[in-house]
């Protein structure tokens, strides 16, 4: 058989020779043979490359990694973290403990915001101007789960394509999984790799917001919601609960023809607060406005978050938030690992769909059915089967 000329294997725009300006190769194929009556297609053994499977790293790799600021291993840990599968929980919260004396030290600010207020845009100019000044920057936008398909886009990344070429930047998109509060499940853990990983300030981005978009503030230490001009009066607007969390109301897109109204926003909500109580002790929460597209006022509001940061750690109050922030974790986990355990349960999954059926068609009441499915689990036999899954 004729050798096949390499310029003829290419694609016009493809070089011939690999460098680093282009990021796409071009293979040759392998030979094979099609039988005429079975359509059965053989492949020359020897022509076929055996691809050994990756070995996983373990958990000495990756808490040496993270630590040296390795991104792949930082990302292979945070994929393990959000594994559902019970061998993978143990593993996980070994790296946890090895990495925990060097988490901590960074500053987590929480931002969310209705739709269209301009989140994404917002933080990848944001984080550009803290990268710009030397910080490193870890962004996790939490993306929203579909509660029909279980799916998410993990989208978010493509619209920060600026900000996810700094290389003092890291972004991770988590979907949500239903959690309330619009926060992935595992972030805190998440939060905890980046900071031992080196990264000084971590952005956390929220679905959006709404009456009970409130996880995000038991795990932030600055918690900012941006609001866009003619969101409504003032009496709808103190009927947000979320105001009541927020340390700072900042007006997005104030520019071009939109900065007047942006002007008469900012003062509207200055107002509101004045009947809101603080949402961190020894600390006035005030309005202000910003353009993501200018990054005017961008600088402004980094100052108002240092001294945010100063004044809380010089009452004490930075300290005490993060100690509840703590407690609330572990009876979060709680919560959770009794929910696995109880569902889990060979006994209550199969009496589930008979006690299901008794509830719906008014046989017994919810509080009857409650009290017997509570009857069939057995904690030792739930715990003893967990630990099975995990070795």
């Amino acid at each position: 058989m004729p050798e096949v000329p390499k310029s003829d294997l290419h694609p016009s725009w493809v070089p011939l020779e690999k460098n680093d300006q282009f990021a796409c190769s071009v293979m040759g194929g392998i030979d094979s043979t099609v039988n005429a009556n079975s359509e059965i297609k053989t492949y020359n053994e020897e022509a076929v490359i055996k691809v050994p499977l990756r070995k996983k790293p373990s958990v000495d790799e990756l808490v040496r990694g993270i630590s040296e600021g390795s991104r792949v291993l930082l990302s292979k840990a945070i994929t393990l973290i959000e594994s559902n599968a019970p061998k993978d929980f143990d593993k996980a919260q070994r790296v946890l403990q090895g990495l925990l004396p060097q988490t901590g030290r960074a500053l987590r600010i929480g931002i969310t915001g209705v739709p269209g207020a301009g989140k994404s845009t917002f933080i990848e100019a944001f984080g550009q101007l803290l990268c710009h000044m030397g910080y490193h920057v870890a962004v996790l936008a939490v993306d929203p789960t579909s509660p029909l398909t279980g799916g998410s886009i993990l989208g978010d990344k493509t619209r920060m394509q600026n900000l996810s070429r700094e290389p003092n930047c890291f972004i991770r998109p988590s979907p949500s999984q239903g959690t309330l509060g619009g926060v992935a499940r595992k972030s805190r853990e998440t939060m905890m790799l980046c900071e031992a990983a080196g990264y000084d300030v971590i952005l956390v981005e929220t679905v959006g917001v709404g009456q009970s978009e409130t996880t995000v503030r038991n795990m932030v230490d600055f918690f900012m919601l941006l609001v866009l001009t003619g969101a409504g009066d003032d009496l709808q607007g103190i009927k947000k609960g979320i105001m009541e969390l927020a340390d700072a109301i900042v007006v997005n897109k104030a520019d071009g023809d939109n900065l007047t109204r942006a002007t008469v926003a900012q003062g509207e909500y200055e107002r509101m607060v004045e009947f809101i109580r603080p949402a961190t002790e020894g600390w006035k929460t005030h309005a202000y406005k910003c353009s993501a597209l200018t990054q005017a006022g961008l600088p402004e509001l980094w100052a108002v978050m240092r001294k945010f940061e100063k004044t809380t750690k010089a009452s004490g109050a930075f300290e005490k938030r993060r100690k509840a922030q703590v407690l609330s974790w572990v009876h979060s986990m709680i919560d959770e690992h009794l929910h696995n355990l109880f569902f889990n349960d060979p006994m209550v999954r199969g009496r589930i769909p008979l006690v299901e059926h008794s509830v719906v068609n008014g046989l017994v009441s919810p509080s009857q059915a409650v009290t017997e499915l509570i009857r069939c689990f057995d904690m030792d036999r739930a715990s003893l089967k967990h630990r099975e899954g995990a070795t």
